[in-house]
């Protein structure tokens, strides 16, 4: 009896040389290597690998969703510079007349994958969504973002840097956002708590995995540990180019979705899936460098920072309320700004107070930055970024004349509703994104406040989690 032949040969890298790779794909990055330069490389690697056959290029919509492409290997050696897909079947895209958007690939942000939780014969590249004309795409906020911080370092010499601290929960079963309409709760997989779970837990596990692949795509992990609230967990990896930090930040929370489903259990990154205890933030870290020194460091400054970062502070300060949609996107992201639980809702600023929207950690000349705390993790990286760079170098000052408004404690909105109305009402939004995306992106916004009851009250509604932009399905919304 002949034993069947092994018919498939396809990529499989082992953890610790994919880490190795796509280390050295980070570091041209970071050098700014020409991308033509990087283009041809890429390419003829992936001639020459005979066993991937696919490739995952990714781009993200306008709310944050990350999707994803499979390009056969071959087509796309052949088509690379003239993909096109139907932008009017993506929320917050182009209108149907004008649908056809092409997409480019941004060579230097190639990821080498692990094989056990995206499947074996692939490699990853995220796009460029760009309009007709050959520009980027006005709703394309990772291309925004992109010219943004190239133009800053060609104009200045400036390099932007962020990291992210993403919270998030593990809930048992498959798909439990989609089902919560169902259940009508989110079952723990874990109440051991911060530092208490064992490592046997389901939630030690799962965190050990994710890090694991994390460490093998050259996030260069700093520490994973579960978090405050019951089945809460955080994994940190380092500083970087605000670009690739944000990369970073999508592929952290795919990453997390694919190695909980392979666990039969859910990743989601709701900011407060559960009323009565933590929810979960997105800590925004940010600094600005020139070469190799940290432009937000000052020894003799207040709280150890320059008056740069002091700039930044009064101008996201100043337009908190304005962009406060921006950093929390959803109805359920106005549930964790209760200051019951550590919520970052004051507008204001501190060195320790965690109710304080920013905060002002203890640095060093290499580590000085400033934390923007009221980021949820369901924001759209790419526009949050670019928000707080932006306003940061050019967004309106506060008025030194206005004692009482600098004095007294004000707060974000606690609604999504008044988020909407005064992100809307801003000049100052309109100047960041454009009249047209400034509009797309509030109507979006609208849609789903409109599909939920106005009081939060003191119960996660079965519509927030229904109708959130990470979680409602295509079916789903063709039915209004």
């Amino acid at each position: 009896m002949h034993s069947t032949p092994n018919l498939r040969d396809f990529l499989e890298i082992p953890y610790d040389q994919l880490e190795e790779m796509n280390l050295e794909a980070k570091q041209q990055r970071l050098d700014r290597i020409d991308p033509d330069k990087l283009r041809k490389e890429r390419l003829k690697y992936l001639e020459a690998e005979k066993r991937i056959k696919a490739v995952t290029v990714c781009f993200t919509d306008l709310e944050g969703r990350l999707h994803m492409l499979d390009y056969d290997k071959k087509f796309l050696l052949r088509s690379y510079d003239n993909l096109t897909f139907d932008g009017s079947s993506i929320r917050g895209f182009s209108q149907q007349a004008e649908s056809d958007l092409r997409l480019g690939v941004d060579w230097p942000a190639f990821y080498w994958l692990p094989a056990d939780i995206f499947g074996s014969g692939k490699v990853l590249v995220f796009g460029e969504v760009f309009a007709r004309d050959g520009s980027i795409y006005e709703g394309d906020m990772r291309g925004r973002l992109k010219g943004f911080l190239r133009d800053l370092h060609a104009k200045k010499g400036l390099t932007c840097f962020a990291a992210n601290e993403i919270e998030g929960f593990l809930f048992k079963g498959r798909d439990a956002e989609r089902r919560f309409p169902e259940t009508s709760r989110f079952e723990y997989c874990s109440t051991g708590g911060y530092y208490h779970s064992l490592p046997s837990d389901p939630l030690r596990k799962f965190i050990d995995a994710a890090a694991e692949a994390q460490r093998a795509m050259g996030f260069v992990n700093e520490k994973d540990h579960p978090e405050v609230a019951p089945s809460q967990f955080e994994m940190n990896f380092s500083y970087s180019e605000a670009l690739i930090a944000s990369d970073q930040y999508q592929l952290y929370k795919l990453l997390c979705r694919q190695v909980a489903a392979t666990m039969d259990m859910t990743a989601s990154f709701l900011p407060k899936p559960v009323v009565g205890i933590n929810g979960s933030g997105a800590h925004t870290n940010i600094s600005v460098g020139k070469g190799k020194t940290n432009l937000f460091y000052d020894a003799k400054g207040q709280d150890g920072v320059s008056k740069l970062a002091w700039d930044f502070v009064d101008r996201i300060l100043t337009s908190a309320s304005d962009i406060c949609l921006v950093l929390n996107p959803s109805v359920n992201a106005y549930r964790r700004l209760d200051p019951h639980f550590e919520a970052p809702n004051q507008i204001k600023v501190s060195a320790i107070d965690r109710g304080s929207m920013i905060r002002i950690p203890l640095g060093n000349e290499k580590s000085a930055r400033i934390e923007v705390r009221s980021v949820g993790p369901d924001a759209n990286i790419y526009q949050t970024l670019y928000t707080l760079f932006r306003t940061g170098f050019e967004g309106p000052t506060s008025d030194p004349k206005d004692e009482a408004k600098r004095t007294r404690t004000r707060f974000l909105p606690d609604n999504i509703q008044d988020a909407i109305r005064l992100f809307r009402q801003s000049e100052w939004n309109k100047t960041l994104f454009g009249e047209n995306v400034a509009s797309k992106f509030a109507e979006l916004k609208l849609a789903s406040a409109e599909r939920c009851p106005k009081a939060l009250g003191t119960m996660v509604k079965a519509a927030e989690v229904q109708f959130h932009h990470e979680v409602t399905n295509q079916y789903l919304w063709n039915h209004f």
